[in-house]
Order: C-alpha cells, then sequence, then structure tokens
C-alpha cells in the first residue's frame, strides 16, 4: 500500500510541478504527517523531491526527472482517460486503484502528448450523473469491504457465501458460485449459480460476504456479455406480463416505446396519433408508463389499467380542485 502512494506521490509532482504539502494529502487521502514521511523516505531513496520554500512554496521534483513508465501514444492515452472516467469501477470497489492507474497513464505519455490527452478527455463526458430533465441519476451505496471480498471469490474462482436482502424478504445466507461482475447504469450485479441454477445478486443488496475455500462449480471460460443478455432476455419475458392498446401523440412515441417490452402492432389513428399495441412487465409498469405521457396518450386495453389511470386522474384532480 504504501508503495501505491510513493509512486502516485511522484506521479502527481510530475503532473503538477509544485504542490504543497496539503494539498498532496487531500490527493492522497492521507494526513500531511504521513505525506511528509513519505517525501523523506522517496529522498532516501534517491528520489531528486526538495522543498520550496515560502507562503507559496511546497515540493517539487528537479527538472527533467522521469519514472519508468511504459510509453503511450494520444489515442491510446485518450482511450484509456475516456474509460477511466466511466463510475463502473466505483461499483466493483476499485474507485482508488482506478484513480491511482490514471495518474500512472497521464506520466506515461510523451511530454507533446500530455496537456492534449488529458484536455481531450476532459471534452467528453460518459454517462454524466444528471439527465436533460434534471433528474439525477441514483447511485447505489456499496460497502467496498463486502465487494472486494465478493471481487476476489470471483477472480478466484472460489465459491461465496452471502447475506442477501432479497426484495420484501428477510435477509438470508446462502452459498453461490460466482461466475462474473456487471456493471449497468451505476448499479454493479453478480452473476452466480446456486445449486446449478442461474441467478443474479445486486451487489448493493448484499449485507455480508465470506469467500470459501472451495472451488466454485462454474465452467472454465464465460461469455459475460452473452451471459447478461441472456439473463435480461429471460427477466423481461418472465413476471405478470401485460399487453396494452393504447393511443399515443407521435411525438412522444419513442418515450411510450422506450419504457415497453416490446411492441406488437403499430397503425396510424384517424386523428393522427398513433395506435400502439405494447407489452409492459406488470400491471404497475404499465400505468407508470403511460401516467408519465399525461394526455399525449391514452389507455384503450384492458380495462383494469383504464381505470387504475382514471382512479389515479381523479386522485390527483381531488387533491388540487379544492382550495388551498
Amino acid at each position: 500500500m504504501r508503495a501505491d502512494r510513493l509512486v502516485s506521490l511522484v506521479l502527481l509532482l510530475r503532473q503538477h510541478g509544485q504542490m504543497s504539502a496539503s494539498a498532496l494529502a487531500r490527493e492522497l487521502e492521507v494526513s500531511t504527517r504521513t505525506v511528509l514521511r513519505d517525501i523523506e523516505a522517496l529522498s532516501a531513496a534517491g528520489v531528486p523531491v526538495y522543498a520550496e520554500r515560502g507562503r507559496h512554496g511546497g515540493f517539487a521534483l528537479l527538472p527533467g526527472f522521469r519514472t519508468e513508465l511504459t510509453g503511450l501514444n494520444q489515442d491510446e492515452a485518450l482511450a484509456l482517460l475516456i474509460a477511466g472516467s466511466r463510475r463502473g469501477a466505483q461499483a466493483f470497489g476499485l474507485g482508488s486503484a482506478l484513480a491511482s492507474a490514471m495518474l500512472k497513464v497521464v506520466d506515461a505519455l510523451p511530454d507533446g502528448y500530455r496537456n492534449t490527452a488529458a484536455d481531450a478527455a476532459r471534452r467528453l463526458l460518459i454517462d454524466p450523473e444528471i439527465d436533460l430533465l434534471a433528474r439525477r441519476m441514483v447511485t447505489e451505496d456499496v460497502s467496498d469491504a463486502i465487494v472486494a471480498e465478493v471481487r476476489r471469490a470471483v477472480l478466484a474462482g472460489h465459491r461465496l457465501r452471502i447475506r442477501y436482502a432479497a426484495t420484501d424478504q428477510t435477509p438470508k445466507w446462502r452459498t453461490v458460485d460466482p461466475i462474473g461482475l456487471v456493471t449497468v447504469r451505476d448499479q454493479g450485479y453478480l452473476l452466480a449459480t446456486r445449486s446449478g441454477a442461474d441467478r443474479t445478486y445486486r451487489l448493493s443488496r448484499i449485507l455480508a460476504a465470506e469467500e470459501l475455500a472451495e472451488p466454485a462449480q462454474r465452467p472454465d471460460r464465460v461469455d459475460l456479455d452473452r451471459a447478461w443478455q441472456e439473463r435480461s432476455t429471460r427477466f423481461r419475458t418472465g413476471g405478470d406480463q401485460i399487453t396494452v392498446l393504447a393511443r399515443v401523440n407521435p411525438a412522444r412515441r419513442e418515450e411510450l416505446v422506450g419504457t415497453a417490452l416490446a411492441v406488437h402492432a403499430e397503425e396510424p389513428d384517424a386523428d393522427g396519433w398513433l395506435r400502439l399495441e405494447v407489452s409492459f412487465q406488470d400491471s404497475r409498469h404499465a400505468e407508470w408508463a403511460l401516467w408519465q405521457l399525461g394526455a399525449d396518450a391514452e389507455a384503450l386495453a384492458p380495462q383494469s389499467l383504464r381505470a387504475s389511470l382514471r382512479d389515479r386522474a381523479a386522485a390527483m384532480a381531488t387533491c388540487y380542485g379544492a382550495p388551498s
């Protein structure tokens, strides 16, 4: 751990030129006293770091000093920096490791590429936290210690014992054979099997985890992307699906289709609207999707969905109809 911190300290000084002890402490998430001890250790090891006295002083490296890291060209570094901007590493408990790796990527660039690649990466944004409707994406809290234990079992190929809190159920211990980890929209999932059956567990619902010594019962090779697609398909086609006949303003078609599981039929209506037959995961999903469109959509069938939307609209009208 300290060796990694010393490397990060050198890379910070390489990239910033001069930094105060307090600034280094903030970047490295340690105390100022620890930074001073690390500076002494670097000097003793022959790294040419020196102190600038005064109000605007700090620590710096002698000009021309370079670490021995493999060089990258501009496009290679840009690809890694953009990949590093994604938050999937956070879901797997690798946020600090990612930050350290990005320092090394930038430092490995030739002098002529360093500033341009870093600036280019800042001009490309992937998965922003807020969308155009000002809705903040919800990021679930996941314990780093638990995720680290899960990750070790996945990579080592060992069985895993987890205490899992499924929706509306009392948390239970269960032993699984881990296959891989997937992150989707900042939510992490563990793909595993239990008693030979496929299982998918949300990392935020794992309350405790213990890597076991016995090997996991799993294939030597896995196509994780394909496995995730297959499980997603089974999820979408399972449950109490409902088919809905609806009319929608063409300007809002994509919003309706984007929330549906499938579109089975579509034709223009007499007034210029569209008539669609679409399926949803269940009645609650269908009600939510139609409600989002307000007066730009009308559910024609089933009658139970029309009734639930009517009752919901009546309750809203009652709420706002009475004088305050």
